[in-house]
């Protein structure tokens, strides 16, 4: 997969220029990674190997492009290469081998390159820490870092941040108790305050937070990112607000706050803020802005927002491209949405399930089904919220047929069905008429079943007047939820009255009378046209 994926990179990478010179391809080599271009990188070297040239003082910067590519064959490659040159115990390429090993998740071969090198600094043991925090293993990295001289700024920081990471936060803040005062610089708080905010623990993150010395702009965006997160987003504008010196990334939180939360309005001005403080936006904004766009439906701006990408020149990568096909699907118009979408050849899955669900939730369920088919031809392997829109068009379409194949594909996947693939399939059976087979699926099903899910086949029951299944069914629903079985209440009413069965219909109005049940009133909501025409 690696050899093909470089195969295809080698038109753009402009490789056609020989020269036997090993400067001539070191400084080709250096120029693609700072460039950000590793798999040109990668292929540049391979030319010079080709030729029989080697210089080990690019392998560490390829080992590199390695790692960031999870590129272990290659990385395997240029250990062996290594070997045979009779540098694989030169500190700096051991240690980058020790690295890409832990990157690519081999931690057993990073451990046993660990032990054999002949010489190990600071950066080597905390390789070492960090490829075992990485992969979850705290306790093997409590056992290095134990045994570790010299412990820097570096190595406090990974171990707070790697046990914030893998869930056990009272470690985290012990070690942060325990940082001598000479190593607790910035960063050290920054990755304390984030720990808090990602595990959600607002009140911890704000101790911290108001306790820094000096506050830089990731300890910022950390606060604003955690309280968006637990929907708080009064104190994120907040928090926003008393930033000294706003940079894009501080921005950049602020506008998927609002976006996460639901309030696509307040993102858009705040874009709009952001460039009259002379900030440029990246991927970032746009696919948060863009993500507004689809909230909204406002198809308008969302055009705005693609002339702007082509304008400006930023990178449309996967997920700029599936925030284009999503906020193009959500406001309506297919047609630029599959122009778009059939335009990048570098698609992930992302891209593929904003299509697939773009199709969904427009009831164009055959082009659904096509483009799973496409998706899976494609090598992409299709995840939970694939099948979840899959099966979604199917239960809309009334193709149960299509349905319980997509099931056997799940199987074959071995992705597990939750609470809603089950209320796809619920929903479709009733809809088909097959009360019982829904009824037998809720029964079987290992995962509890929920009101909408009951409350979709009680519906089915009121549409198909089967009252002995829609009895079965409010046992099921049981007293779990007051409000729900109150209004499940109402619907069995009025499947008794559609039956005629005036008295079982009464008590059934007398329970919700005397229990105190009411009828949530419906509401609208209007968008009005600037135009009066």
């Amino acid at each position: 997969m690696q050899h093909t994926k470089l195969r295809g990179t080698v038109q753009r990478c402009n490789l056609s220029t020989w020269s036997n010179n090993p400067s001539f391809w070191s400084r080709s080599i250096r120029n693609h990674i700072q460039r950000g271009s590793l798999r040109c990188a990668l292929l540049a070297y391979k030319q010079t190997r080709q030729e029989g040239l080697y210089d080990s003082s690019v392998v560490p910067l390829l080992l590199k492009a390695c790692a960031s590519l999870s590129f272990l064959h290659s990385g395997k490659a240029l250990h062996a290469e290594s070997i045979k040159a009779g540098s694989e115990s030169d500190l700096f390429i051991g240690t980058a081998l020790l690295a890409t090993y832990a990157k690519c998740g081999v931690v057993r071969d990073a451990r046993n390159l660990f032990d054999t090198l002949p010489k190990r600094n600071v950066v080597t043991w905390n390789a070492m820490i960090s490829g075992y925090l990485r992969n979850g293993d705290t306790e093997s990295a409590s056992l290095v870092f134990e045994e570790m001289q010299g412990k820097t700024q570096v190595t406090w920081s990974q171990m707070i941040g790697g046990f914030a990471r893998n869930g056990d936060i009272a470690t985290a803040r012990r070690l942060f108790d325990e940082v001598p005062h000479a190593l607790k610089d910035v960063v050290t708080w920054t990755v304390m305050v984030d720990g808090y905010a990602r595990k959600g623990e607002m009140e911890a993150a704000r101790e911290v937070f108001e306790m820094m010395p000096e506050r830089n702009c990731f300890v910022w965006s950390s606060m604003i990112y955690g309280y968006c997160k637990k929907g708080n987003v009064t104190e994120a504008e907040a928090v926003f607000n008393r930033v000294p010196v706003r940079n894009l990334e501080i921005w950049n939180s602020m506008i998927a706050g609002y976006v996460q939360n639901g309030f696509g309005e307040k993102a858009l001005q705040a874009f709009e803020g952001m460039g009259d403080e002379g900030f440029e936006p990246d991927e970032f904004t746009v696919v948060s802005v863009l993500s507004a766009c689809a909230q909204l439906g406002r198809l308008d701006v969302g055009k705005q927002i693609h002339h702007m990408i082509e304008d400006k020149g930023i990178a449309v990568n996967p997920f700029v491209l599936s925030g284009l096909v999503d906020m193009y699907a959500k406001c309506g118009d297919l047609v630029h949405a599959r122009l778009v979408f059939e335009g990048f050849a570098e698609r992930n899955i992302f891209c593929w399930n904003a299509m697939i669900s773009g199709f969904a939730i427009n009831g164009k369920c055959r082009e659904v089904l096509e483009f799973f088919g496409r998706m899976e031809d494609s090598n992409i392997r299709p995840d939970g919220i694939t099948f979840l829109s899959v099966l979604s068009a199917c239960a809309h379409g009334g193709l149960a047929s299509e349905a319980l194949e997509v099931i056997s594909k799940m199987e074959a996947y071995g992705i597990d069905m939750d609470i809603k693939h089950y209320g796809c399939m619920v929903d479709l059976l009733g809809r088909d008429g097959r009360l019982k087979d829904a009824y037998d699926l809720i029964v079987r099903t290992p995962v509890k079943p929920n009101d909408i899910v009951l409350g979709a086949l009680l519906g089915a029951c009121r549409i198909h007047s089967d009252m002995n299944m829609a009895e079965q069914v409010m046992k099921l629903i049981g007293d779990d939820s007051v409000t729900a079985a109150n209004s499940h209440n109402v619907l069995l009413s009025n499947i008794y009255a559609a039956s005629e069965k005036w008295e079982k219909a009464e008590r059934m109005r007398r329970i919700m009378v005397n229990g105190g049940s009411q009828k949530t009133p419906g509401c609208s909501s209007i968008i009005f046209s600037d135009s009066c025409g």
